[in-house]
């Protein structure tokens, strides 16, 4: 599995066109062979981190030249974000509990 770790900061006052954006860029990615989930999170100060899983390099390398999601990532250097950092990781293990 490989696992994306989006942290980012958005400028003020972009919410609603943000969201908009982000819910078709879900849409889109959530089709793609090989996605496993999306999540965000949201920090007090305002930061956000996205959790993104692929169950392959060669999965999330597809989404990554989707051509909706390169505008979209364009868009967002443009417009939207004040500031991000990209992590991409490989599984070396997981361990799971469930009750």
């Amino acid at each position: 599995m490989v696992i994306v770790v989006f942290r980012s900061k958005l400028r003020a006052g972009i919410e609603d066109e943000f969201n908009e954006l982000g819910d078709r860029m879900q849409t889109i990615a959530e089709s793609m062979p090989g996605f496993i989930s999306y999540k965000v999170f949201h920090a007090p100060d305002g930061e956000r981190a996205s959790i993104i899983e692929f169950e392959s390099r060669e999965e999330l390398q597809a989404w990554k030249i989707n051509a909706e999601h390169i505008a979209a990532q364009q868009l967002g250097r443009d417009k939207f974000y004040a500031e991000y950092t990209l992590t991409v990781s490989e599984t070396l293990r997981e361990t799971k509990f469930e009750r």
